[in-house]
């Protein structure tokens, strides 16, 4: 077993000793917590649970396998911690949406504290919960989310991009920095009411902490420390991903301070501006949540999730149209007969393009970005399918389940636009698309992300052509995501012919 060799091979016997003998109390305490009625599922071992029967690389191939011997509800032992598991787009609905109130929690686990320690929109819970997701949804409305106004925002970031894209004359690249620059700088013009360069150093290093840190949370190193916090203490298998996250939360503090200095109320450039008047409204009452510890967690918050998932989604996008030139084909096709030469796309253009909805909507489903959902936990004792959920149990609505649902697509595993149209090739909604997850904690910014996925993954294929690098044939591109808590395709040359 790997994590055990990991162990081994950086202690003496002694400490390993030590070691085994902790986990093992720190188990037997655990486990005398009564499991009777919990949801069904794999007889756990002393100290490691269920470890030996999961790939921390790729839970969420493990977490499905379990679904078809356990069904839709599920307990797993990630070492000494009870976690339940939710199959199926049944069972998730039922719980997330139905039930909202019996699993609107987010659960206390060490790496949620590295990140946010209760504070901010994602991860905090209760009054602060409330207070900050009002507050961010109706000023995300205020700055235009879903208007005229942040379509503007992002045809204006997409010509750069195009222009960054046709500076590399056809010749192979990498487009991973590009895409996460320009996605960011959407939501960058919200929070702090500007845009960056490219090749500002200080942009650079943000855009690559934040993709180095949504990477690190899905190593089987950082959910080590999940699992065992104290032993991962010990190794150090945190410490990167605290830096960066101070890191970044350091340089939000920065540009609250700057702003403050500034704040101007009939000049409200940014989220940082808003929250900052906020705090000022405030400031007569005994009690509020308006404090610099939600204002930076918050920011976090929409910057971290304003980049990765939509960037990610984008990526996997070029990828598949190198994949399946047929496919790109035909949105090219679409793209020409509705949107004319010399125009960006708009947002009203969508409603003619059925075809390329699909696709951009069949690329969420089939690149399964967040496949295990960002975990919820149960305020009480909640009974769900006869089965009890102690309080404060961590429980994982696995939105791969949903995604690759057999029951609601018919080929679940294979990339196909078709599960999205009708025989008329007209767009169908579909139950089951639940990449935003749903509920009462449904992605804040999902307006946002669609907005940002339609105007730029059409405008690109409006101006390129993308293939394979010479040498490199449309059957050896890897479809396989990379390591993460979100799932990347692993990286990737592109060749972008214009078009124009």
């Amino acid at each position: 077993m790997a994590f055990i060799a990991y162990f081994l091979a950086r202690a003496d016997v002694l400490v390993c000793f030590s070691i085994f003998i902790a986990l093992f109390i720190y188990w037997i305490n655990g486990i005398k917590k009564s499991t009777a009625k919990m949801p069904p599922g794999p007889m756990p071992l002393p100290v490691i649970g269920n470890l030996n029967l999961l790939d921390l690389e790729k839970p969420h191939e493990s977490l499905m396998q379990f679904s078809e011997k356990y069904g839709e509800v599920f307990t797993l032992h990630f070492g000494p911690k009870k976690i339940v598991v939710l199959a199926g787009y049944k069972i998730i609905k039922e719980a997330l949406v139905t039930r909202a109130e019996d699993f609107s929690e987010r659960p206390t686990t060490p790496v949620f504290d590295i990140i946010a320690n209760g504070h901010g929109i994602i991860f905090s819970n209760g009054e602060t919960w409330r207070s900050m997701r009002r507050f961010t949804v109706s000023t995300l409305r205020d700055f235009g989310m879903g208007k005229k106004s942040v379509e503007a925002r992002i045809q204006d970031e997409l010509m750069p991009l195009i222009e960054s894209f046709r500076s590399h004359n056809g010749k192979p690249f990498n487009i991973h920095m590009l895409i996460n620059s320009a996605v960011s700088n959407v939501i960058c013009s919200i929070i702090f009411g500007k845009r960056f360069e490219y090749d500002d150093p200080t942009f650079e290093k943000l855009i690559k902490m934040l993709d180095e840190s949504a990477k690190l949370v899905g190593t089987p190193k950082v959910m080590l420390y999940d699992y065992y916090p104290f032993l991962g203490s010990l190794l150090g298998l945190h410490k990167k991903l605290k830096q960066n996250m101070q890191d970044v939360k350091n340089f939000i503090s920065q540009c609250s301070m700057n702003r403050r200095l500034d704040l101007d109320a009939n000049d409200v450039t940014g989220y940082i501006d808003a929250y900052l008047l906020k705090q000022e409204q405030e400031t007569t009452k005994t009690q509020t949540y308006f404090n610099e510890e939600n204002l930076v967690s918050s920011v976090l918050d929409l910057f971290s999730a304003g980049t990765e998932t939509t960037s990610t989604t984008i990526r996997w996008g070029i990828l598949l149209m190198m994949k399946y030139p047929e496919i790109q084909k035909k949105v090219q096709e679409e793209i020409k007969t509705h949107i004319k030469p010399g125009q960006l796309p708009t947002v009203e253009d969508r409603k003619k393009m059925s075809y390329t909805d699909a696709v951009i909507h069949e690329i969420q489903r089939f690149g399964n970005i967040i496949p295990l959902n960002v975990s919820h936990a149960t305020p009480t004792d909640v009974f769900l399918r006869g089965y009890l959920i102690p309080k404060g149990t961590e429980v994982i609505p696995l939105l791969t389940s949903v995604l690759y649902d057999k029951a609601q697509w018919k080929t679940p595993n294979d990339f196909n636009p078709n599960h999205f149209l009708d025989e008329n090739g007209k767009f169908v909604r579909h139950d089951a698309f639940i990449p935003f997850s749903v509920g009462r904690r449904a992605c804040a910014g999902e307006a946002l992300a669609k907005m940002e996925l339609f105007l730029v993954f059409t405008g690109l294929l409006q101006a390129f052509t993308f293939y394979s690098p010479p040498g490199v044939s449309r059957e050896d591109l890897n479809l396989k995501p990379g390591v993460g808590f979100t799932l990347g395709p692993t990286p990737y040359m592109t060749c972008a012919k214009p078009n124009y």
